[in-house]
């Protein structure tokens, strides 16, 4: 049975992740880890609770007294597990809709598990040997109150505030009524930003946007970055492992422009950069003028931190990673994706160049991105999806890249075809430097999809 996928493991809460999996996944976790305690925390969902609950139960069953966090973003989550030395177990469906909940693993240096340890845990999961304790030997359970407060801490000393501070900068927020909610409004603050909010009220059902930081989602927080004349919009997704941008005219950034832009900024001669397939040519081309290295990997942030250990085992600097969805890693800080330690670096863009928003992305402005699902409803569908996607690409005159899905490069435009490792959908990626050949590119693929999907 395949568990984890491009990023722990999720499912419609009750239905498909029900406290009786979570709990199984949690014996697995813990009976691999062998650890003495372990921390758990969740999300804002509604269900975050319950499933918590389940995750500590079996944690405790082999053995593992466990660290209560609450209600904390991941990135706080994760600089937990690496200031206590302790794995962690994270119940979160990250940016999925409101139903949907989930898990990921988290080892004592504060990193998700990588690969191998994660098909380690599967196995346990799928064996059921589990390392189940004596009666008395069962594990203990504590409220720790200070996570939220030393993640802020940590955040803060990390960053150049004062660089920040003395530009004076708006933000405008939207937290999207996930963990950052707790954390990200404060922060801001206490780096000397004046802060405006949408969404900002915990809230697991999401009611003022869908959890998933994308364009058409955030349209209240366009119209607040017009209406607070804010410099810059940040948006997070439920665990607030990411960031998007606004600019100054409340206009939407492109997660890869951004990405792009802070790229550019941290790597030069001889590094190594880390992205997934879908890497749009602006990383591409910044590699190309700073001299840095792109390594491509499958898409998901556990194939990217994996690739990113591997390589500095290697003796490679890598200074920045990511993908354009708002998930950016800066390795020296942390191996992890952490939104409001991205949203504080774009602030010192901001405030190191001089320059606003939209002119910090205007030189990697000049490609347009376009994406597209075709959900299923059983193995049949998928199958059928994934056989005209494979047929489609081998027909066409480009250069075909089959690290993830099939990716097709045309030189001016790329296609990308893919399954979701989270959601039941194929998804359709393509860039242009002509939106309407983008558009073009997708649509063809999704209509061969439809197709075969209505004869599955």
């Amino acid at each position: 049975m395949k568990v984890f996928g491009s990023s722990g493991t999720r499912g419609v809460a009750n239905e498909e992740l029900t406290p009786g999996f979570v709990l199984r996944v949690a014996k697995a976790a813990g009976s691999v880890w062998r650890a003495d305690r372990v921390a758990v925390a969740r999300d804002t969902r509604t269900t975050g609770r319950m499933l918590e609950n389940a995750a500590v139960a079996g944690l405790q069953s082999v053995g593992a007294d466990v660290d209560r966090l609450g209600a904390l973003p991941t990135p706080g989550t994760q600089a937990y597990a690496e200031r206590e030395g302790v794995p962690a177990l994270m119940v979160t469906a990250s940016h999925n809709p409101a139903e949907y909940n989930g898990v990921k693993l988290v080892g004592s240096d504060g990193v998700e598990l990588a690969v191998d340890d994660l098909e380690r845990v599967e196995r346990k999961f799928s064996t059921e040997q589990f390392s189940d304790a004596a009666w008395d030997g069962t594990g203990d359970d504590r409220a720790v109150e200070s996570a939220a407060r030393t993640y802020l801490d940590q955040l803060y000393d990390a960053v150049d505030r004062d660089a920040v501070a003395d530009a004076g900068l708006t933000v405008a927020l939207d937290p999207g009524h996930g963990a950052g909610s707790l954390t990200s409004p404060e922060f801001y603050r206490e780096l000397g930003c004046e802060v405006v909010t949408v969404n900002s009220q915990p809230d697991g059902h999401f009611p003022g946007r869908e959890p998933e930081p994308v364009r058409e989602h955030l349209e209240d927080l366009g119209g607040l970055v017009e209406a607070a004349d804010a410099d810059v919009g940040i948006a997070h997704d439920g665990d607030a492992d990411r960031a998007i941008f606004f600019d100054e005219t409340g206009e939407y950034v492109e997660g890869d422009a951004a990405l792009a832009a802070l790229a550019e900024a941290e790597l030069g001669e001889g590094d190594t950069t880390v992205s997934a397939v879908n890497v749009s040519q602006r990383l591409v081309d910044v590699c190309e003028r700073t001299g840095a290295e792109l390594e491509l990997t499958p898409i998901g942030s556990t194939q990217i931190m994996t690739r990113i250990r591997q390589l500095e085992a290697e003796g490679e600097h890598v200074p920045v990673a990511g993908e354009g969805n708002g998930g950016i890693i800066f390795p020296g800080y942390r191996t992890t994706r952490d939104g409001a330690y991205t949203g504080a670096r774009f602030l010192e863009l901001l405030a190191d160049s001089d320059q606003s928003a939209s002119e910090v992305v205007a030189p990697y402005s000049d490609y347009h991105n376009v994406r597209v699902n075709v959900g299923y409803e059983d193995d049949a569908e998928r199958d059928a999806l994934l056989e005209a996607a494979e047929t489609r690409a081998l027909d066409a005159d480009a250069n075909r890249t089959t690290i993830d899905g099939y990716r097709l490069d045309y030189g001016d435009a790329w296609v990308l075809v893919r399954p979701s490792g989270t959601e039941p959908v194929v998804r359709i990626y393509a860039e242009s430097t002509d939106h309407e050949h983008a558009q073009e590119l997708a649509e063809a693929f999704a209509a061969d999809l439809r197709a075969a999907r209505a004869n599955a």
